[in-house]
């Protein structure tokens, strides 16, 4: 059931109370589709359909058109278009006809599936001749999936990446759950984003710090617990203690956490000497009565991922000792482990001066006089600079990250990582091209193939007809146009109905749909895999 509070009418852009006046006379029917368009040289070829049941839920769901909200939105229009526009006779209809509950059918893609951009993830159309403004008039809020959509499908690239490097280093899959930590309560915009932006991860991995996200998996997706956190450190508890307490402050974690797992900021002040000096001398002992169980996390919080990663884990390995695995890595002991969660990134990105004057990466110096490498011929320069700018934030692909591992000999075993606005921020509507656009129309009880064609930008032409989604001989996904597709193949499923919800996945469901396949996990048989599809794709366009 919708939220009482919230007013249905009132949850669309401006422009659109205008548009039941648009329409050809007689129309009767009006039949959108939402996709993820193709787009050249994208990072991403296929997206994780996730969302659309929590949007259902919360807000279309059972009776949401009433006689003081058509009155409430009557005040708002006649204010802020300075005239009457609003149709309230076609709302009372809504009413009166069908007790305020939409006439509305959505087929959907299942939540959870894997499915290559370009191709039909759900339909809108109306199921009331006399209601034919509403498909268009839900665009709005449905168009909103491109969030949760994008989020699980940058979730899931992250966990390619890591799985094909914990394989190759470890031989397993074991803990790929875990490896990746959602960090991004705090960096998005809304509650209602990090509830979105965490379930969407939570489709992939089980590690969070976004309740919010665990809250909303278990209220609308069925999973009384969906992710799951460690005690953990911040920079205030330890710096609470003083510089010369550092120590003290580890220590006192210790002590307070004796089973499970525990997590500790040590970059305070200088990460390798906590790594070499506290933890690696004057609390070693307490490190090591440690077990597997109720191992130690370090976390570094600082400076370039990929080398200060690669110091702690030499300084540890130094200090602590490692084995060597089946298939020839090397992994700390079990009772030891690191978590970099600052600077994560699906791509990497270099840290740069930011003047006019200089292109490095700076070594040091002061507001005028910058020593820094990588300059021309590569040598190290020191520049007199007019004006300091500043540096860049740094961030650093995970895979960069773990390819540097590897090539030191370290299993992808030894670490987890962390990450905040690059996961649930970072992202808009373009990342994956998500569009929403009419294909069909019944005038006069004659049905017409429609479509955008614009000759100024040919890859926003629209898809025509009714569509439907099917697996062909072949094993692709396709869309199929103008009707011409066979309901027993039409892989989309009737989800929402008349202001009922028809169908009412589960986590648990949804996450077998996304699960890695065995393709996925080998680069040169997925990269195949690729070149098929785009071939395939490029054929049929």
């Amino acid at each position: 059931m919708a939220a009482q509070d919230f007013n249905f009418l009132l949850a669309t852009d401006s422009y659109k109370i205008t548009h039941y006046k648009q329409y050809p006379p007689n129309v009767s029917k009006i039949y959108s589709y939402f996709e993820c368009r193709q787009k050249k040289g994208s990072q991403f070829s296929e997206v994780v359909f996730f969302g659309l049941q929590y949007l259902l839920k919360k807000y279309l769901t059972g009776p949401v058109v009433t006689e003081d909200k058509i009155q409430e939105a009557k005040l708002f229009y006649q204010m802020h278009f300075k005239q009457a526009v609003f149709d309230e006779e076609g709302w009372r209809k809504v009413l009166e006809k069908h007790n305020g509950r939409l006439p509305i059918r959505i087929k959907a893609v299942p939540e959870g599936k894997i499915i290559p951009r370009g191709n039909v993830l759900f339909t809108v159309e109306n199921t009331d001749q006399d209601f034919y403004w509403l498909t268009n008039y839900i665009e709005t809020m449905l168009v909103q999936m491109w969030y949760p959509i994008t989020v699980a499908t940058v979730s899931r690239e992250f966990k390619k990446i890591l799985a094909k490097h914990l394989k190759a280093t470890s031989g397993s899959m074991e803990g790929l759950d875990l490896k990746l930590h959602d960090f991004g309560y705090r960096g998005v915009s809304s509650q209602e984003s990090a509830a979105l932006g965490g379930a969407a991860h939570l489709v992939n991995f089980c590690g969070t710090d976004t309740i919010a996200g665990v809250l909303m998996a278990q209220r609308y997706y069925g999973c009384p617990m969906a992710g799951f956190s460690i005690p953990a450190a911040e920079h205030s508890t330890i710096i609470s203690w003083g510089k010369n307490k550092e120590k003290e402050a580890f220590e006192r974690i210790l002590d307070q956490f004796l089973s499970g797992p525990v997590s500790v900021v040590s970059d305070s002040y200088d990460i390798f000497n906590a790594c070499k000096h506290i933890w690696g001398d004057e609390l070693k002992e307490r490190v090591m009565e440690r077990c597997e169980d109720s191992c130690l996390v370090i976390r570094p919080d600082s400076g370039d991922p990929g080398e200060t990663l690669i110091e702690v884990i030499k300084i540890l390995g130094e200090c602590f000792g490692y084995s060597v695995n089946s298939v020839g890595y090397k992994v700390l002991p079990s009772y030891l482990r690191i978590i970099q969660g600052d600077g994560i990134d699906l791509s990497s990105v270099d840290l740069r001066y930011m003047s006019s004057n200089c292109i490095g990466t700076p070594l040091g110096g002061s507001q005028g006089n910058i020593i820094y490498k990588n300059g021309p011929a590569g040598k190290t320069h020191q520049k007199q600079l007019g004006k300091f700018q500043g540096f860049k934030k740094i961030s650093c692909g995970v895979e960069k990250i773990l390819a540097k591992l590897s090539d030191e000999g370290w299993s992808a075993e030894n670490v987890l990582f962390g990450c905040g606005s690059s996961l649930l921020q970072k992202l808009n509507r373009d990342t994956l091209s998500c569009a929403f656009k009419c294909s069909y129309v019944e005038t006069n009880g004659k049905g017409m193939d429609v479509y955008k064609q614009p000759v100024t930008d040919p890859s926003k032409g629209s898809k025509r007809g009714r569509l439907s989604l099917r697996r062909n001989s072949d094993g692709f996904l396709e869309t199929i146009e103008r009707g011409a597709g066979k309901p027993e193949e039409d892989l989309l499923v009737t989800v929402f109905e008349n202001g009922n919800l028809m169908k009412d996945y589960s986590l648990d469901e949804i996450r077998k749909n996304a699960l890695l396949q065995d393709e996925e996990l080998n680069p040169n048989l997925y990269n195949h895999e690729q070149e098929l599809l785009h071939n395939h794709i490029s054929r049929i366009h």
